[in-house]
Order: C-alpha cells, then sequence, then structure tokens
C-alpha cells in the first residue's frame, strides 16, 4: 500500500519507519523535503520510503497518515489538497499548550478532522500512546491495545489491518464519534507518564476472561 505521512515528527516518523518495515511504500509530506533531518529520517526508514510536498505525498496515497501538532493540522490538510475518497488517519490530539483537550464529549479533533477533510474517509487511531510504544508495542509479551474509531467499514479495517501487522491488539471502537473517548484515553496516558511517575514506557491493554 501507498501510504503519506502528513507531519514527520515523533508520531509520524515512528509508523513511517514501522510501515515501511511492514513492507508499505512510504512518502512523508512535508514542508521542506531537502532538510537535513528529513533526510535522516528517510534513510532511517529504508528504500521504501522517500520525502514530497504535502500535496504530491496524498496525491498517491491510498491512505494518509495525519501526525501533525494540533495547531497545525488545518493547514496541513489544506496542503494535501482533495482528499475525496481517501483513508486519512487521524493519529493527532487537540492538546492545548497545558496538554489538556481542547474539546469536550460534545466533539473531537477526529470529528473537526472530517469536517476539514470533506470527502475522506477518516479513521481515528495511533492517538492514544507515545511514538516509543508504536515502535514496540509488545510489552513483556502483551501487546498494547489500539482502538480505532472510523464510519466507514472498509477504511476502518484497512487500519485495523495496519495496527494489527505493527504489533498492537487492535480493536474496533465503533463508529468516528467514539474519538471523543479516544482522545481523552491519550491525555490518560500522557497524565500517567508525565505526572504520575509511569513514565513513556507503559501502554494500555486488554485482559479478557476466559482468553
Amino acid at each position: 500500500m501507498n501510504i503519506a505521512i502528513i507531519g514527520a515528527g515523533n508520531v509520524g516518523g515512528t509508523l513511517g519507519k514501522r510501515f515501511a518495515a511492514a513492507g508499505h511504500e512510504i512518502v512523508f509530506g512535508v514542508r521542506d523535503p531537502a532538510r537535513d533531518k528529513y533526510q535522516s529520517l528517510v534513510m532511517q526508514a529504508g528504500s521504501r520510503a522517500r520525502l514530497a510536498g504535502n500535496a504530491e505525498a496524498a496525491a498517491g496515497a491510498s491512505a494518509i497518515v495525519l501526525a501533525t501538532p494540533w495547531s497545525t493540522t488545518e493547514s496541513a490538510l489544506a496542503a494535501c489538497g482533495d482528499l475525496s475518497g481517501k483513508i486519512v488517519i487521524d493519529a493527532t490530539n487537540p492538546l492545548g499548550a497545558d496538554l489538556n483537550l481542547g474539546m469536550g464529549l460534545t466533539d473531537s479533533g477526529g470529528e473537526q478532522v472530517a469536517r476539514w477533510a470533506r470527502g475522506a474517509l477518516v479513521v481515528k487511531a495511533f492517538n492514544s500512546t507515545g511514538f516509543n510504544v508504536m515502535d514496540d508495542p509488545v510489552l513483556d509479551g502483551r501487546h498494547a491495545v489500539m482502538f480505532v474509531a472510523g464510519d466507514d467499514a472498509a477504511a476502518k479495517g484497512v487500519v485495523l489491518d495496519l495496527a494489527g501487522a505493527i504489533g498492537f491488539e487492535a480493536i474496533d471502537a465503533g463508529p468516528l464519534k467514539i474519538a471523543r473517548l479516544l482522545e481523552p484515553l491519550a491525555v490518560l496516558w500522557i497524565h500517567c507518564a508525565y505526572r504520575q511517575g509511569l513514565t513513556r514506557d507503559y501502554a494500555f491493554a486488554l485482559i479478557r476472561r476466559g482468553a
């Protein structure tokens, strides 16, 4: 699959490298592809990865991972051009400077992304844990959980497969409005990592009775 990663920070860079290792073709969409730090990222990702501007990256992609800071998300989407019919995987969180959510339980960043990218098949995923967990979702032999929410069943199935392929226990959490629950889950992860002493090296998992 051709996957565009919009945003080449910790989350975007990590997911791009993991998806490339899983056999996908990756294009990192960035403002200035000539910058040295992006060249280094492509070298780390390997021969399946390259750089392009946002519009070029999105145009040739079957799926687009949105991994931008919330403050730049709307402009990044606008720079991608028409995304109608494309799978947009929203890995963002609408966080303020204090790392608290800028939206409550009556709306979500995922739903806002869908309004900005009208016609796209928006799926919320890869927002509820740290990039270090994305790099290796298996902790002491247990797979971290990745909840996936979206309105289009086929698009959501693609994202569930992507999450499973890089080591997560991928769980269908329901329609896109469930992003209203997944974004606070991300804030809980951040709070416990930075303020409750758990550090970044932990993840949420599912335990099933009788499994």
